[in-house]
């Protein structure tokens, strides 16, 4: 298998296939409606099992939930609580996968504090948790993924995180799961599903599902964002894997949807690393929600929320009142004292919450705690709810419930399948001392390089070879290589400049002002890499430029509503299509 790129070719090559299969070509097996991770994950598994697929998505990949995530990949602790031993366990065998074996480069160890404030029953009750929850994932086969956890005492809790009061605590249980990009896992999941045969198009929505006399689904009309054009395809099996955006497809197809699927709001603060002394994640529970300190990077990542959202579901933003509600509860066990000058970037994303049931009419279904499966007609089969550690599974169950009593014949592979990056990782991990110091590249900028790229690095190198300029840092934004901005370019579907800025870099909110200052400069090395004239440069700058002043002005403003009013005067670079 080699690895593909993805480029304004591959899209067209998808786009193609799509409409060829309406007039005499092979028709699509699965049309898998949706880019985040879980539509990501169901192309793969679907490509693997030799099937004709098609993946798109309204936007870019992970242009929804998947990009706003607070970057974890985990067990699910809190289900221990529940007693809920099946799906605890399962959540760690992917956890493990991801670590060991499908995405070693872009999943990494992250260790986790949770302070104790009652010397007997909480270390105890903790203790017991976390103890069960390494022996399911000691279950696995093959070797431990992450270390088991340790009790610390008063004065190993203060060596840990300083900055954490300690005033109350008498110690603390660390624990062991992951840290992982959201967005760039999604992007390399699509990458190594077109490698293994599927077509995959972003800025494609679809319009209408087919059906025919019999009402099974046959087919799509999707519009292709970028041109305008529309286009008919003939589908076996559709796939809805959109989030928040379930009933939206259960509209196209003139049928409730199968699921009940809400949003909820949750938002995060990016603060600088050095703003707090501490070398650990910690995890606190309030009233309303779990309170997560995860450093990440050269930041710390602290939140979230969860609040309904019943606004535009395309951009959920953060409000004032939900910084400070995240501010509040930091400060609250936090020595230093944050404030809102020390939040160098946020985010808001909004998670798809399955509700108990089917709705009327849904003649199938097949239930987790986690995610349901379900089938409202034939020949579509709609997926909710789960989360980001188990894509996997939900992509398995999926396929397998679309296919019926061929998924017997056709099993799923993608546990065995590493995703690109991963093979070979080690090898070049071992070269990357020479190559350093041939560029003179900081530490940092090497295990960034090794977290994002993996053995793909090599591609990377290949590009600064042929252009030596590309070895150096962006000027406003140092943590990222010039050469990073050129290969997304080339080999990671960038369509538009917000693609550079949220999702194949995260400058949207590792920077201050949602990294503008560098968008010059990334904007010419885009421009040169994907054929940009100058207008068009200028008018992704002017659209980048708007959509993060929205933004910023957004947080300024008390309540989601005013929020939203002011992020939408900011216009979308692909608006999306009025259903109906």
């Amino acid at each position: 298998m080699k690895a593909q790129a993805l480029t304004a070719k591959s899209r067209q090559e998808a786009l193609d296939a799509l409409s060829a299969s309406a007039e005499g070509g092979p028709v699509i097996d699965v049309l898998v409606i949706g880019g985040g991770v879980t539509g990501a994950g169901t192309a793969l598994d679907s490509a693997t099992r030799g099937l004709n697929t098609v993946v798109v998505d309204a936007q870019d990949w992970a242009s929804g939930t998947s990009q706003w995530s607070t970057k974890l990949v985990h067990g699910g602790l809190r289900y221990l609580q529940m007693l809920d031993f099946k799906l605890v366990h399962e959540a760690l065998t992917e956890r493990g996968l991801l670590l060991t074996r499908i995405a070693p480069h872009l999943v990494k160890p992250m260790p986790f504090l949770i302070p104790l404030e009652h010397r007997i029953w909480q270390r105890a009750y903790y203790g017991a948790g976390v103890t069960l929850y390494d022996a399911l994932a000691n279950i696995m086969p093959g070797r431990r993924a992450l270390p088991i956890h340790q009790h610390r005492s008063r004065k190993g809790l203060a060596k840990k995180f300083p900055d954490l009061k300690h005033d109350q605590a008498i110690g603390a249980v660390e624990y062991y799961d992951a840290t992982v990009d959201d967005a760039r896992l999604v992007a390399t999941i699509v990458r190594t599903a077109v490698s293994y045969g599927a077509k995959a198009a972003t800025r494609t929505q679809v319009i209408e599902i087919l059906k025919d006399a019999a009402g099974r689904v046959s087919g799509a009309v999707m519009q292709d964002l970028e041109t305008g054009n529309k286009i008919t395809a003939k589908v076996n099996h559709v796939i809805n894997c959109t989030g928040v955006w379930t009933d939206d497809v259960g509209t196209l197809a003139k049928t409730d949807g199968g699921l009940n699927v809400l949003a909820s709001k949750g938002i995060h603060i990016v603060v600088p690393r050095e703003r707090l002394k501490g070398t650990s994640g910690v995890l606190i529970q309030t009233e309303k929600s779990v309170l997560f300190f995860v450093p990440w990077s050269r930041y710390w990542l602290i939140g979230t929320t969860d609040t309904a959202w019943e606004l535009d579901r395309q951009n959920p933003v953060a409000t004032a009142t939900d910084i400070e509600y995240v501010l509040e509860h930091a400060n609250e066990v936090l020595n230093t004292e944050l404030t809102r000058d020390d939040v160098i970037g946020w985010y808001a994303g909004l998670r798809p919450l399955l509700q108990p049931g089917t709705k009327e009419g849904t003649n199938s279904a097949k239930v987790s705690r986690e995610h349901t499966v379900a089938s409202p007609i034939p020949g579509l089969t709609v997926i909710g709810g789960g989360k980001l550690t188990t894509y996997r599974i939900m992509a398995k169950d999926a396929v397998d419930f679309a296919l019926g009593n061929r998924a017997k014949e056709l099993p799923s592979i993608t546990d065995e399948i590493p995703l690109l990056g991963a093979v070979g990782e080690a090898a070049i991990r071992r070269q990357m001392k020479v190559i350093q110091k041939q560029h003179g590249w900081s530490d940092q900028m090497v295990d960034h390089l090794l977290h994002r790229y993996g053995s793909l690095m090599q591609e990377l190198l290949e590009s600064i070879e042929e252009d030596a300029s590309l070895a150096k840092p962006l000027e406003h934004a140092t943590a990222y290589l010039r050469a990073e901005i050129a290969y997304a370019c080339t080999h990671e579907g960038v369509v538009h400049l917000e693609d550079l800025m949220c999702r194949r870099t995260r400058l949207v909110y590792e920077v201050l002002h949602q990294g503008q200052e560098a968008v010059p400069e990334i904007a010419d090395i885009a421009a040169d890499k994907l054929g940009w004239s100058d207008e068009k440069k200028q008018a992704e700058i002017d659209a980048y430029v708007s959509r993060a002043q929205a933004e910023e002005a957004a947080t300024h403003a008390d309540s989601d509503k005013a929020a939203a009013i002011l992020r939408s005067q900011a216009e979308s670079v692909a608006p999306l299509q009025p259903l109906g």
